[in-house]
């Protein structure tokens, strides 16, 4: 089970952390892979990015290099999105997602066998 949080109401120019924790004993011996995806109303699910849970791999989509920055907390079995300089266009439900070691590139959702219910991000003066 995933559970994200952290959205809200931000103005422009803002910042916010979001976290998704993991939880479930079939957790640590499925996932070797963490990413968001966001998706804005009316557009298709959009990958963000991905950190790789057991090695120090991140990928990041093509538009959110730079105020993007994905990190992990194994400890705590937590993945966090931190987004600076936060635009209009950042609105979106950001979906936090687990999946495998092997199988599609990290940037597609057929990666992921595991999402949560997403959080809500209003970019908003």
């Amino acid at each position: 089970q995933l559970q994200a949080s952290g959205g809200g109401l931000v103005q422009p120019g803002g910042s916010l952390r979001l976290s998704c924790v993991a939880s479930g004993g079939s957790f640590s011996s499925y996932v070797n892979i963490m990413a968001w995806f966001r998706q804005s109303s009316g557009k298709d699910r959009e990958f963000v990015a991905a950190i790789g849970w057991n090695v120090p791999s991140k990928y990041y989509g093509d538009r959110m290099k730079g105020r993007f920055s994905i990190s992990k907390d194994r400890a705590k079995n937590t993945v966090f999105l931190d987004v600076n300089n936060l635009k209009s266009e950042d609105t979106a439900v950001y979906y936090c997602a687990a999946g495998p070691a092997y199988g599609t590139p990290p940037y597609t959702e057929k990666r992921y066998g595991f999402w949560g219910q997403g959080t809500q991000v209003t970019v908003s003066s």
